[in-house]
């Protein structure tokens, strides 16, 4: 069981960690080495020996080995980011980099992405030194760099030039899964997060003749890219569900008394109410454009426009994805990624994830765990190269009327200090014995 100076040192390192400014603002904009530091220098006072990798300088990385007490038992990754997205000042009620504990909560950028994991597996590997613990299986920890970009310097890197570290490793655990989700009728959801829909960021390039804009011009390229935008954000994906979708939609129709009928699904999450939040964003592939850019001059056409589109697909939809896009943007756009990533599965039949499930069941016996698709992705991507299967586990029990996912990445992020207590308990306790 976590003791009191790991339930004090979690809600520290939290605040500790949000005041070190680890802004990612992509193209390689950003220095996580003094939250590497950080943490490096808690794991070698709970006796460990981390290693502090870089691809580029500043860009640092943080790895440990936790021997276990079984030696014929499959490693475990348990491993956060530390870089964060960026935080305008102005907008918010502190200061996002202030690490502010007010009135129960402690508030800044990274409060739920992700600081707040990393906080609590430093708090249970220095509560474990303390009362002279040893997991069941070896525990690999990583922090890592960029993710919040490409990965390109984080754990993109490490799964790369450093998969040596990680030998061993067959499943790995980290953001986005075992909060709580209340339904607005009382119930309170546990979703863990069982894959990931895949990352297809684009770039699409329309190109036409070049004139004046008082002149016909039937190659304009700002009108050619307009179209194949419009045509991608107004397709209507067909149903795609995979066995992870399929297993949330059963759990949730069963605790809410419905019958399962997957013919006709978006029915079924109308059924569900607030519960479907949890599931109807990976049901189907999908793509939202995000930037335009094109000319230089009101009265000049230019000879080329460009925009870019955040395309996310199913487990086994990439390539319905590409064909899709290949007919939405047509014979005079084309198109790239500008960064892609597999989509994710993992099983929830698993041994590992019924320890998950025991564990947040132990410490939150009125909450009710299902498993969940996460719309978007994680490091667990990069780290899947390596053969390592992902789970979204950083635990946290949220009082109601806490938006847990409108925090991410969004204004006034904040964790209660409650839920970090939740968290290093069900966290210790799942880690003892995955």
């Amino acid at each position: 069981m976590a003791d009191q100076q790991a339930l004090d040192e979690v809600v520290r390192f939290t605040s500790d960690l949000i005041r070190i400014d680890t802004t990612n603002r992509g193209g390689g904009d950003c220095q996580e080495r003094p939250a590497a530091e950080y943490a490096a220098e808690q794991l070698a006072g709970a006796g460990l020996q981390p290693m502090m990798l870089e691809r580029t300088k500043g860009r640092t990385n943080v790895v440990a080995r936790i021997e276990g007490s079984d030696p014929s038992a499959d490693a475990l990754l348990v491993h956060g980011h530390l870089d964060v997205v960026p935080a305008e000042a102005a907008d918010w009620s502190v200061h996002p980099f202030s690490g502010e504990i007010r009135d129960g909560v402690v508030w800044g950028r990274g409060a739920v992405d992700m600081k707040n994991m990393d906080a609590m597996i430093l708090a249970v590997v220095r509560g474990w030194a303390r009362q002279g613990v040893r997991p069941r299986r070896d525990l690999v920890i990583a922090f890592t760099a960029d993710e919040e970009a490409s990965a390109v310097d984080g754990s993109g890197f490490l799964a790369d030039e450093h998969p040596e570290l990680f030998e061993g490793c067959t499943e790995g655990v980290s953001e986005s899964g075992a909060f709580t989700f209340h339904d607005g009728a009382g119930r309170q959801i546990y979703p863990i997060a069982a894959g990931e829909r895949g990352t297809g960021w684009l770039k699409l390039t329309a190109r036409g003749r070049a004139g004046h804009g008082s002149k016909v011009n039937k190659e304009n390229a700002v009108t050619r890219l307009a179209a194949a935008v419009t045509r991608i954000g107004e397709h209507e994906w067909p149903l795609r569900l995979t066995p992870t979708v399929r297993a949330a939609l059963a759990e949730l129709a069963a605790l809410y008394g419905i019958e399962t009928d997957l013919t006709d699904v978006d029915r079924l999450l109308e059924k569900l109410g607030p519960a479907a939040k949890l599931v109807e964003a990976t049901v189907r592939n999908s793509a939202n454009p995000t930037m335009l850019a094109a000319g230089y001059k009101l009265n000049v056409i230019p000879g080329e426009a460009v925009a870019y589109v955040d395309g996310r697909y199913l487990p086994g939809g990439e390539e319905e994805f590409r064909a899709t896009l290949d007919l939405l943007t047509g014979p005079d756009v084309d198109w790239e990624f500008s960064h892609r990533e597999v989509a994710l599965q993992a099983p929830v039949d698993s041994p590992t994830y019924a320890r998950m499930r025991a564990a947040v069941e132990e410490f939150a016996p009125e909450g009710h765990v299902v498993p969940y698709c996460m719309s978007g992705g994680t490091d667990a991507k990069q780290f899947s190269r390596l053969g390592i299967t992902g789970y979204g586990f950083a635990p946290l029990k949220l009082p109601e009327g806490f938006d847990y996912q409108a925090l991410f990445h969004g204004v006034d992020e904040r964790v209660p200090v409650e839920a970090l207590h939740f968290g290093v308990r069900v966290l210790d306790r799942f880690l003892r014995t995955a």
